[in-house]
């Protein structure tokens, strides 16, 4: 019987390469004739599998960041093929050609790190393309954070090589906000889910960004220089192969960026990090990786004065202060992680993670402001239009803190994969969390106007804001997951692939235990046209964190349970040709129903929380992308998002006072405040504050037919008002609407060495492997986008919302070289 199947059969084998001779590892090899058949080669680059004699076979090699390849072949009963192609290096982001259906099938867009080089942005971090894509926001150019469908930036989750990374808690605002986690010269993939991810992941309700960094196979380096900074990292293999580093350190100062602010002064901003990451193959089975990394950001700014313009062309006012003081906020962050992988078969892998975090960090301030609000000319006949033309106003405010917090985390964590065969795959983890906060919160304010301290009392001075307190919180989290994935080819030759999981969170301050069961459906019909269709639903939790638990007063409410979302998403994409080159569209709709929410509000990008889960809620909206060669050579993308996310709470419900004119008594312009009535209120459902109903995303590359060494990037965000309201903490009462967030930022750039020239004459340059020299233009449209808004309060409670502009157009030179 044995001799019969033999007979029928023949076996392939080879070894993947790369253009530098060594063999590359996990690459995806399928058969185009039964799509629902997948392998993968070994640490080695080697592969081997048997396939069915006598019929034509077309086997592709995938790999996300090389070029795919195909072999075609009709082997004889018996026979032994050997092909060993050689995979070269892609040389832009490409995932219209990603049509593995297995791949395809998952809650997942794949981005190849390189394009971060092309993109013309402040900060040059991973987010920044991420900020792009499907269902995510973003209206602050001087912060790495984004929302998703909804949802606010503690609602991402953030993986560096299997270990999660955690953001500053002090920091009020994006100029403060220094260096994200990420070095993109180290990446290699970046994997990011808008939602309905799968169980592998772990408990946030929004999305998933999946960073896996670069294991290096030859010696080689980047560097860049700017008016912002610089980088330097460089990476090699010993001589034996076993052991492979790569070390890099980021140097950022927007000094250059904050003299265009309206608040003048001396700003002396800086951040820098260090990072290593080291890679040492014990033996085939065994891997062991150790990811450090270093940084500090510190924000000091002397300020002097600040003019700002507002209100409409009837109504134009001039807001005009004069500082004393200064603010400082520092943090120094540290995180240690190492992991063991064991495969004690091609089928089976074994992993184990222990990692640490801490973050330290403080903010200290004292700002004294005398201001004015003058009211200027609006009369175009006037000699002195646009000049004050008297004052509405005068005072002063003193804002003082003195703020530490400590925070660390351990980790230690198990995740397992077993390929049962070709349809069947079981995942598992384990995860035993540790967090200890050391938090020391003291602050107040004070506001004098017109020679009156608001809020007035003849025979004290009253402080606003006043917070004292002193808290250690150490706790631990213990979670789990396992997950099936279920691959078949249908009758009819379509795919089917079913993924389905469950995840458990405990955590012992609340004391609470939940449940996390998520399913995705992904069906590819055997149609002549390129579709694919998902439905992915569950029930996400999202445990608090400190955070979560701090209310307005710096008190912490130790009983605030785990906010949970209902989450269903539809989406499908489309694979096709247009001017005889590649597409990929994608579609999605979603719908989240939020219960036990925690609400909050955001000023600037500070999120500050209620404390309770008073709140439900719901998000729902579609989504649209495409993607592909809209010139010939290069990539480009578009997305838009429609959006609506409201919630309800009953603290919401209020009363409107009315005097004995049936007026309503508004505080600081209604004469008569002597209360004679009231109306009870319920507002019902208010916006929250991501409310966004309409958002863009534009990534466009070009180059000159004649000079394809010279290219234009252009990358554009439009997003529409989002809510705001006074300093109140009343939820019912912030939902005005900011202007709509529109930014252009444009480069050209001129690949001035070339990766592949010819070096005819020995100089110097012949070291370095490529270089680059881009000239970029930020915010080229000059607009004044608002951020947030200063509240100034006069003497009898009537408010001014100030709003706080970010940065103007400027100018940049980068000069990036690899090696």
């Amino acid at each position: 019987m044995s001799f019969c199947v033999k007979s029928q059969t023949a076996k392939i084998s080879g070894t993947v390469r790369g253009t530098d001779n060594t063999g590359i590892e996990r690459v995806t090899i399928g058969i185009k004739e039964r799509p629902q058949e997948s392998y993968y080669t070994d640490e080695k680059g080697i592969y081997s599998f048997t396939v069915q004699a006598n019929l034509d076979l077309t086997i592709i090699f995938f790999d996300i960041n090389h070029s795919t390849t195909s072999y075609s072949f009709n082997a004889k009963p018996g026979q032994e093929l050997d092909y060993s192609p050689v995979l070269k290096f892609r040389n832009e982001l490409s995932t219209v050609d990603i049509t593995d259906f297995k791949k395809r099938s998952e809650e997942i867009v794949v981005l190849d790190a390189k394009i971060l080089k092309q993109l013309p942005t402040i900060g040059q971090n991973v987010e920044d393309i991420i900020k792009t894509q499907m269902g995510v926001t973003s209206n602050n150019e001087l912060s790495s954070g984004y929302s998703v469908r909804g949802g606010n930036f503690d609602e991402n989750l953030v993986y560096v090589n299997d270990i999660e990374v955690y953001r500053p808690f002090l920091v009020r605002s994006g100029q403060q906000e220094g260096l994200s986690f990420a070095n993109p010269n180290m990446v290699q993939n970046i994997s990011f889910s808008a939602g309905g991810f799968e169980a592998k992941y772990g408990d946030k309700l929004s999305s998933v960004l999946d960073i896996t960094y670069r294991k290096p196979l030859k010696f080689g380096g980047n560097a860049s220089v700017s008016f912002l900074g610089g980088n330097l990292q460089v990476e090699g293999v010993s001589k034996n192969r076993a052991l492979a580093w790569s070390i890099g350190s980021r140097y950022r100062t927007n000094i250059y960026l904050l003299k265009g602010l309206d608040t003048k002064g001396e700003y002396r901003p800086s951040a820098y990090d260090f990072q290593t990451f080291l890679t040492y193959e014990v033996n085939p089975r065994w891997r062991v990786e150790f990811l450090g990394n270093i940084a500090n950001n510190k924000y000091l700014v002397i300020p002097t004065n600040r003019q700002t313009d507002f209100g409409t062309v009837k109504d134009a006012l001039r807001f005009t202060v004069y500082f004393d003081g200064q603010e400082l906020m520092q943090y120094t962050t540290y995180m240690g992680g190492l992991s063991a992988t064991y495969r004690p078969n091609s089928k089976t892998k074994l992993k184990f993670i222990g990692s640490a975090y801490r973050s330290n960090e403080q903010e200290i301030y004292t700002i004294q402001g005398q201001y004015f609000i003058d009211q200027l000319e609006a009369d175009l006949g006037k000699p002195n239009f646009g000049q004050v033309a008297f004052n509405r106003g005068i005072g002063t405010f003193l804002n003082n803190g003195r703020n530490y917090l400590t925070a660390s985390v351990y980790n230690l964590e198990h995740k397992g994969t077993k390929i049962i065969n070709r349809n069947n795959e079981v995942l598992w983890g384990l995860r035993q969390q540790f967090e200890r906060i050391d938090d020391k919160l003291s602050e107040w304010r004070t506001i004098d106007s017109a020679g009156y301290m608001v809020p007035y009392d003849p025979n004290q001075i009253n402080l606003i804001d006043v917070y004292k307190t002193k808290i250690y919180l150490p706790s631990a989290r213990s979670q789990a997951y396992l997950q099936y994935n279920f691959t078949t080819l249908l009758k009819d030759s379509s795919n089917f692939k079913v993924t389905a999981g469950v995840r458990a969170n405990y955590w012992t301050v609340n004391q609470q235990t939940v449940f996390s069961p998520r399913v995705t459906f992904a069906y590819k019909p055997n149609w002549r046209r390129d579709w694919l269709f998902k439905l992915s639903g569950g029930l996400y939790y999202q445990p608090p964190f400190y955070r979560e638990l701090r209310n307005f007063n710096g008190s912490i409410n130790t009983s605030v349970k785990a906010q949970r979302s209902t989450h269903i998403v539809l989406s499908s994409d489309y694979i096709f040709r247009m001017w005889k080159r590649p597409f990929k569209f994608l579609a999605a709709a979603y719908f989240k129903d939020l219960t036990s929410v925690i609400p909050y509000e955001i000023d600037n990008i500070r999120i500050r929380y209620f404390a309770n889960n008073n709140s439900k809620a719901y998000a729902t909206g579609i989504d649209l992308r495409i993607n592909g060669e809209f010139v010939n050579g290069v990539e480009s993308w578009a997305s838009l998002g429609i959006l609506r996310t409201y919630e309800y709470s009953k603290d919401n419900i209020h009363y409107n006072y009315y005097n004995s004119g049936g007026e309503k008594i508004v505080k600081g312009y209604t004469f008569d405040q002597v209360k004679t009535d009231s109306v009870k209120v319920d507002p019902g459902y208010i916006p929250r504050p991501t409310d966004q109903l309409v958002t863009f995303g534009l990534f466009f590359q070009d180059h000159l037919p004649a000079y394809p060494a010279i290219k234009f990037n252009l990358n554009l965000l439009f997003g529409s008002g989002l809510p705001f309201g006074p300093p109140t903490h009343m939820r019912w009462q912030q939902t005005l609407r900011m202007p709509p967030y529109r930014r252009a930022d444009a480069g050209i750039a001129y690949n001035i060495l070339q990766a592949d020239r010819k070096m005819t004459r020995k100089n110097a340059f012949n070291k370095l492997a490529e270089m680059w020299i881009f000239l970029e233009v930020f915010n080229l449209l000059q607009i004044q986008n608002t951020v947030s808004y200063t509240w100034i309060q006069d003497v009898t409670g009537a408010q001014y919302a100030i709003p706080n502009y970010l940065t103007t157009r400027q100018l940049n030179l980068r000069i990036q070289v690899k090696f």
